[in-house]
This record gives structure tokens, sequence and C-alpha cells, in this order.
């Protein structure tokens, strides 16, 4: 790990050297799932996926400028998300390893967050971020609650075929339109009525405040279902760039 300051508000430059992302080397943040022979039989080697939480969504996903640095890191606390490059391009993925707490874990050891669908975690530690470098005939499979930035590539552009839950980046457009489509518009306004939107009467209609009602109707307060994020540029005064 190399560090570097920089001119700007004394932020920190950390230049990290890839891993060579193997079986072995990888083990602690989730499976590298390499080509095996057809009519083989299911086992260790193989990807040890849990689904179990939400609806499977298999898609290819296109990405555009994805340089390689990163000063934000993610967890999905109800999935073993699977990536992997089509066409077996090379491409790079910065990790933490999990940090999701039980419900009754004594707050008092460390620093505890909440995030917004509800769980504890420990925000991730800046010596603890690790790069790997994924080539060939190979993906990732995320342990449930890996941090992880990426994919990282030098291309232009790549696709990647990514494994998840339909859950994972439910926005509250959709629950507006469930709410709407099972009572009238004249109910929906009395509801806003209701719950003290009165202001919806002399105010425009705006993303903003559809967010707001859909999260008190239902009771959800989030963007996102399953998608915690932890800035390092904002919480820590990190920047990672990967060296290779």
């Amino acid at each position: 790990m190399e560090t570097k300051n920089s001119a700007s508000a004394s932020i920190l430059v950390l230049k990290l050297k890839p891993i060579d992302a193997t079986p072995e080397s990888f083990k602690e943040f989730g499976q590298v799932c390499e080509a095996s022979t057809d009519g083989g039989k299911f086992g260790p080697q193989d990807a040890q996926l849990d689904l179990t939480r939400g609806i499977p969504r298999f898609s290819i996903m296109h990405l555009e400028n994805q340089p390689l640095k990163f000063q934000t890191i993610t967890h999905h606390a109800n999935v073993t998300q699977c990536l992997g490059s089509i066409g077996a391009h090379v491409w790079y993925l910065g990790v933490s390893k999990p940090s999701i707490l039980d419900s009754d874990h004594n707050k008092s050891e460390k620093i505890i967050r909440t995030s917004k669908s509800g769980h504890l975690y420990e925000p991730p530690k800046v010596d603890d971020v690790r790069v790997f470098r994924i080539a060939g005939p190979k993906f990732i499979k995320l342990n449930r609650g890996t941090w992880h930035d990426g994919p990282l590539f030098k291309e232009t552009q790549m696709d990647f075929y990514n494994l998840e839950l339909t859950n994972t980046y439910v926005r509250f457009c959709i629950l507006f339109i469930w709410i709407v489509s099972r009572i009238s518009l004249s109910a929906f306004l009395r509801l806003i009525y209701i719950v003290g939107m009165d202001f919806f009467l002399n105010t425009p209609l705006t993303s903003r405040h559809i967010s707001k009602v859909a999260s008190w109707v239902t009771g959800y307060s989030g963007n996102e279902v399953d998608f915690t994020t932890h800035s390092f540029i904002k919480d820590d005064r990190v920047v990672f760039v990967i060296d290779d």
C-alpha cells in the first residue's frame, strides 16, 4: 500500500496493488468460481449461494468509464451477489470483509451504525480494504455482507453478468405505483391530507413529495432495500487508486 497526500482538503490517496483472485486468496470475501467440466457433481468449488431472502435476478450489466479508483464501498445484507465479465476480460474489485452485526450486539464495544433497511453494521476500516484482479473465465461470488466497489476496468466499456435479488434496488416509484394502483385518486389525496400533508393542496407534486408519502404509508424510509454504502472520502478523508 502506497500513500500520497492530495492537495485538495488533505485527502489521502492510497495506492493499492491488486491481488490475483484465486479461491484461496479471495476466501475471506467470497468465492472465485472457475470453469469446470460439464456433468460434474456439485461441490465446494461451486458457488454456495444464498438467494432465500428474495426473488433472484440474473441480468447482463453494461458499464462504461469505470476507472481504477474508488472512494465509496457498498454491501448487500440479503444476498450472495455474483459478478463475472462477459468475454473473460480483466477487471478489478475493491473489497473489505463483512461487518454485519447481530441485533443483540453490544453497541458499546465499537462504532456501530444502523442501515436504512434496519440491520446493524460496523463501518469498514481503511486498512482492511483490498483490491483483486480478476482475469479469465471465472466469476466472483461475494459472501453476504462483503463490502465491495466495482467492477472497475481499463477499457472504456464492458459487460458483466450479475446475479442478485429483484429487491436489491427497489425505489419509491415502485411503491408509489403499488399504492395508486390499489386506491382511487380521491382516496389518495384524502390520505395525504390525513397524514398531515395538506400542503399538497397548494403545492405541485414532486418526486420528493411522493417519496415522503410512500414512506409514511408503507413504513419504508430508504431509497434502497438492500444497499448500504460507506463513504471513505467523507468519513475517512481517503481515496483508493489501483496501481496496476
